[in-house]
């Protein structure tokens, strides 16, 4: 991977300081709660900052700082549950929002399944994954480092005439976790991100793509001609795009595509979707879903992973833990409230899935195409055409066409359908060209057979 580094001398780090004032903070919420009268409470503290720089056709078109700070009670009365939050943290306003939260509480119904996650679940053990780099990044730099992303791309090609532009990310958060079991935890992370989107062509045929990086460490960053040549390069691939017959046919998601895959089971097997009823994956905990190789592993302790964490969203204790193996469905994804809808006990989720490793079994891209000889390669998808409870997918898409193991030609303006259960079970290889731009860490997927609707009959 290409890198770039800043020569800029690092900046002091008060975060620790910060942290511990969102901890009294914390503890202060928490003594008031009691104070109230409820029987538990939980506190949520959390400070944000960030940069966010777009340039287009060479012009500086946004400039944002933010920074935000936010503080959020839940307390118990029983059974009764109530919430409130503030981005005050004066005295009175503290006192105010605790008031607001046990008012609330003392008038809403009793809910069997609320309260806190149970206190022997509580992680003791603080850990960190080298998730924390801030960087001194004011806005020139930004600009220069968007500006020299989208001009590299622009300069690439003669046909690519315009450009969506170019953007310059930087964000750092602190958050402080605390509830009357005793238990209070603290986590940072920083994240960068660059990306380009240009278009090519002209009228009905013009074409636009685009290419990001994104990474916890800015020197993990693309360099910004990195990125820019490649998000040139796969608009100029799209160029004179054509339709396809309507028939079924070998289907291969490329990496960036092959997670929301994942995300559609993810999805089903989360808790919310299991109690309430609207997931096509109901009872199918101990069911083969998946091909009899197929495995996806949680690992919420990957250093620099995007969802790396010592505990969930209620302090509960995180672990490496499978949640398909053998194509079976080892488990669901639950918070402590969604465990007890189901009579089960919390899968450490509360606030999602940490690091999802996605088991591989085939090449890489190029290695893929070659072995699928000929079917649809799905690079874009477009709508949100996916049936949480009956699993039914249709979704409109963009790709190249494969012929002979070998890309022949771009197409566009067409359907991919099928029902989620069928693909899962028909996935027939994993790559190993692992998008590491995200928490689902995935390769290509190929779907045996899947039905593509063109612009005509086979």
């Amino acid at each position: 991977m290409n890198t770039f580094v800043t020569d800029l001398a690092p900046l002091p780090d008060d975060s620790s300081q910060r942290q511990q004032r969102l901890a009294d903070v914390a503890r202060q919420l928490l003594e008031r709660a009691r104070a109230a009268g409820a029987t538990q409470a939980e506190v949520s503290c959390n400070e944000d900052a960030g940069l966010a720089v777009n340039v287009r056709m060479g012009e500086v078109e946004t400039v944002e700082a933010t920074r935000d700070r936010g503080v959020a009670i839940t307390v118990y009365f029983g059974q009764r549950k109530g919430s409130a939050s503030t981005a005050d943290l004066r005295e009175d306003s503290l006192e105010a929002t605790v008031a607001q939260a046990c008012a609330i509480a003392r008038h809403t119904e009793e809910d069997p399944a609320s309260g806190l996650a149970d206190p022997a679940l509580m992680a003791t053990v603080q850990r960190e994954f080298d998730s924390w780099h801030p960087a001194p990044f004011d806005a020139t730099r930004a600009i220069d480092l968007a500006l020299a992303c989208e001009q590299a791309g622009r300069e690439v090609d003669a046909r690519i005439g315009n450009s969506d532009g170019a953007s310059m990310n930087a964000n750092a958060s602190l958050s402080v976790y605390a509830n009357s079991h005793g238990f209070l935890g603290s986590e940072r992370a920083t994240s960068y991100s660059l990306g380009c989107a240009l278009i090519a062509g002209e009228g009905e045929a013009m074409q636009r793509d685009g290419w990001y990086s994104v990474a916890l460490a800015q020197p993990d960053l693309e360099a910004p001609r990195a990125v820019g040549r490649k998000a040139a390069q796969r608009t100029v691939d799209r160029l004179d795009a054509r339709q396809l017959p309507t028939g079924q046919v070998p289907v291969l998601f490329a990496a960036e595509m092959a997670r929301s895959l994942i995300g559609s089971f993810i999805g089903a097997v989360s808790g919310g979707a299991l109690y309430r009823k609207a997931s096509f994956l109901l009872d199918s905990a101990g069911t083969r879903v998946f091909p009899e190789w197929f495995a996806i592993e949680e690992d919420p302790f990957l250093a620099r992973g995007f969802r790396s964490a010592a505990f969930d969203a209620e302090g509960v204790a995180t672990c490496r833990s499978m949640l398909v193996d053998a194509g079976i469905v080892q488990r669901y994804v639950l918070g402590s409230y969604s465990a007890r809808k189901l009579g089960l006990q919390t899968t450490a989720n509360a606030g999602g899935v940490h690091n999802l490793e996605v088991k591989a079994n085939a090449g890489d891209l190029h290695a893929m195409v070659k072995g699928m000889a000929r079917g649809l390669l799905v690079t874009e998808l477009m709508g949100q055409g996916v049936n949480a409870i009956t699993g039914d997918y249709s979704r409109g898409a963009a790709g190249f066409w494969v012929e002979n193991g070998e890309i022949a030609y771009p197409v566009d303006g067409i359907t991919i359908a099928g029902n989620l259960k069928s693909m899962f079970a028909g996935i027939e290889a994993v790559g190993n060209d692992i998008d590491p731009r995200s928490h689902v860490r995935t390769g290509s997927i190929l779907i045996g057979s899947m039905m593509v609707a063109g612009s005509g009959a086979t």
